[in-house]
């Protein structure tokens, strides 16, 4: 894009972040519910750091830091950089306070649009700069998913939104057939992708089936209540010892009252049985497959699948931020609503190199003991998404918006 369009890009994408913290108090975006999660004003000032660190350092005439400070409280896991303040320990940072990290983002804003005024002096701009968009749109979707996880435990189970809008029921799950073969996954053309959706390569694929749609909540809550969460013979013994250490009867967000319940960003509401079941591990995932007589899919073969498609569904940008229950009619929901497990771990590419220096430690070391999700969530920006990115997490990770699709062997 020019550099005129770059401009406006960055000023949406940084003014949507904003946005997202804007009912909040102050309160509200410092807390830290658990390690894994960050509380909202680190997510707003870590975004920033990320462009005053890789770009205005860089790139930037007399560059001077806002706060060195800040190099060390908002580095994430850039062991390059230097020193980083402890994830687990980011809610104890009562300061620097909101207001301080607005005013951080507002000066690093004007002068990282002044420097790209200046792009003809600084042709190699646009590249950092639009991987520094992607990575705060991944941060848009985190900041949801962990406070959504940081009202959950609040006993007054406040609602970042409005309650939820209904929908209408989800078809009948039905099965679509794959004929498999060679075929090539991975990123290819133009346009942005994360270096670890390269470099495109070669798959085989035996013939295989997808289902046509998320499973549902009413579909998950059968294998509740079938015992699902005391049949070991379901479990892979690590999902298994997981769920006995954490003695875990039903997804995370789910309460049993005199009705099964469940806690979204619009409050606690009774659970819709025809929304697609979401916050569940991997270790869910593969155990309701099993007890469906199925299994989960492949990256590749939901990269097949999806490849040709239009990135189309719900994402963040309906402002409701939870998913809706499937509508198109053959495969749907592949883009949108939840992400989805795939059995494939998350492991480099044949031929994949991690790039230079500390931009480079951005996917590659994270390549171990985590499984592939694909397809984007109704918290994710749409414009971040496409058929060949990867997402990943470990196996026990259940705070994202994480679903099941089935697959079987044809």
């Amino acid at each position: 894009m020019d550099t005129i369009e770059l401009c406006g890009r960055y000023r949406d994408v940084r003014q949507s972040t904003v946005a997202l913290a804007a009912p909040l108090s102050a309160e509200d975006c410092c807390v830290q519910s658990m390690p894994d999660a960050s509380p909202v004003k680190w997510h707003l000032g870590h975004t920033t750091w990320f462009f005053e660190t890789f770009v205005l350092e860089r790139w930037e005439r007399q560059f001077k830091p806002f706060d060195q400070a800040f190099r060390v409280l908002f580095n994430s896991y850039y062991n390059a950089v230097g020193e980083k303040h402890p994830r687990a320990q980011r809610g104890l940072l009562t300061r620097p306070d909101l207001t301080a990290v607005l005013d951080y983002r507002a000066e690093v804003d004007g002068r990282l649009l002044a420097a790209l005024a200046d792009s003809e002096a600084h042709p190699d701009l646009a590249e950092p700069v639009t991987l520094g968009l992607h990575h705060e749109q991944q941060h848009q979707e985190l900041l949801l998913t962990d406070l959504k996880h940081l009202f959950s435990v609040n006993p007054l189970a406040p609602a970042y939104r409005a309650g939820l809008p209904s929908i209408e029921p989800a078809p009948r799950l039905s099965w679509h057939d794959f004929v498999g073969g060679v075929m090539e996954i991975g990123h290819a053309g133009p346009g942005f992708c994360f270096d670890n959706e390269t470099p495109r390569h070669h798959v085989y694929l035996e013939p295989y089936c997808l289902a046509s749609r998320l499973i549902t909540n009413g579909e998950y809550l059968e294998f509740v209540e079938a015992g699902g969460y005391a049949d070991p013979s379901f479990w892979l013994a690590e999902g298994w010892d997981w769920r006995t250490a954490g003695n875990r009867q039903h997804p995370v967000y789910w309460r049993r009252n005199e009705n099964w319940l469940e806690f979204t960003l619009g409050g606690l509401v009774r659970l819709d049985p025809q929304r697609p079941v979401v916050h569940v591990s991997y270790y869910e995932a593969d155990a309701y497959a099993r007890w469906a007589d199925a299994r989960l899919p492949t990256e590749a073969e939901w990269e097949q699948a999806a490849s040709g498609l239009a990135v189309s569904g719900h994402f963040a940008s309906a402002g409701e931020f939870h998913p809706r229950s499937a509508a198109a009619p053959g495969i749907a929901q592949l883009f949108g609503d939840a992400w989805e497990w795939t059995r494939s771990s998350y492991a480099p590419y044949p031929g994949f190199r991690a790039g230079p220096g500390a931009v480079g430690e951005y996917n590659g070391k994270f390549m171990v003991n985590q499984y592939v999700l694909r397809g984007g969530s109704c918290v994710s920006p749409e414009r971040h998404l496409r058929a060949s990115y990867r997402n990943f997490f470990p196996a026990s990770a259940c705070w994202q918006f994480s679903g099941i699709r089935l697959a079987r062997d044809s």
